[in-house]
């Protein structure tokens, strides 16, 4: 039975890469005997509903762009297989500036022909989701500086790209105190005051950030990160180690695992997968094996 891949496209991604590659993808799917369909996006909107009609009819549904368009892309597949359809899985082929959930799956991030040759030779895996406020999540919940930088780094109007976290970085580090923190961490309730913390299915959100290194989203656990309080200059420090995970040996890091993690406090506004989930309080909850998708 020949498979049927539906291929949703969103042409500007990574400044117009995702329509340079197409055709190089379109190819290597039809070449390697697939049933292909291809819908392109103008916008947003557009994708979100190319997507969830994509997924409703089951099959292969194959998102090409950035990490928005994944994120629509394992909402729609994960609600389809969650009502008890099994033909379904998504595939992401990177063509975006982030790639951060291709990246911490394991998928080539800056190899959209690769990512695409695992659609024709390989088979779907499960992997876990994180629950948060009714949508799911497949990279980091980021609730403090992280948050703030991103709340920022989108109201930019330039630079475009992965660019303007650094800027954002070191704009929102030059008026950024620490957050208090009303946590419950599977059960246990605990108030601290804290830089960022992050909740993780994976190990990295911000165009490559490792704020989780170890986080392994086939545990069926979430991985949490605390940054203790520090002043700028020492945050300033950190932050290149971000993008290598060395910052975890600090002192003013602790990490804990947990299935479910409820977080509080004031002014606190929460990101997934870089999309604005709205003012805390919010919980978020492991979901084992709750996506059907291609890796290697």
């Amino acid at each position: 039975m020949t498979r049927r891949v539906t291929l949703v496209v969103n042409p500007s991604s990574g400044k117009g890469r995702a329509q340079e590659l197409l055709p190089q993808v379109a190819g290597r799917l039809r070449d390697g005997g697939l049933d292909l369909t291809i819908q392109l996006s103008r916008d947003y909107a557009e994708a979100r509903s190319l997507i969830d009609t994509a997924a409703a009819g089951g099959g292969v549904v194959a998102v090409m762009g950035g990490d928005g368009m994944m994120h629509l892309g394992l909402n729609a597949v994960a609600e389809q297989y969650a009502s008890g359809d099994e033909t379904v899985a998504l595939a992401m082929i990177p063509a975006g500036t982030g790639n951060d959930l291709c990246r911490g799956l394991g998928l080539p991030s800056k190899d959209a022909i690769g990512a695409t040759q695992l659609i024709v030779s390989g088979r779907p895996s499960l992997v876990d989701l994180m629950e948060v406020a009714g949508r799911r999540i497949g990279t980091v919940l980021a609730t403090g500086f992280d948050a703030m930088v991103n709340r920022r780094a989108n109201a930019l109007a330039y630079p475009k790209g992965s660019m303007r976290y650094p800027i954002a970085t070191l704009a929102e580090l030059r008026v950024f105190s620490p957050l208090r923190y009303q946590l419950v961490i599977d059960g246990e309730p605990r108030n601290l005051d804290a830089m960022l913390v992050a909740v993780a299915n994976t190990s990295c959100y911000g165009g490559g950030i490792q704020i989780s290194p170890d986080a392994d989203p086939r545990d069926g656990r979430l991985d949490l990160t605390i940054i203790h309080p520090v002043g700028r200059f020492r945050l300033l420090r950190l932050l290149p180690k971000l993008y290598t995970g060395d910052f975890v040996t600090d002192p003013c890091v602790e990490r804990l695992q947990a299935t479910e993690v409820q977080v509080d406090g004031p002014g606190l506004v929460a990101f997934g997968d870089g999309e604005l989930l709205g003012a805390t309080p919010l919980t978020a909850r492991v979901a084992p094996s709750a996506l059907p998708v291609f890796t290697p």
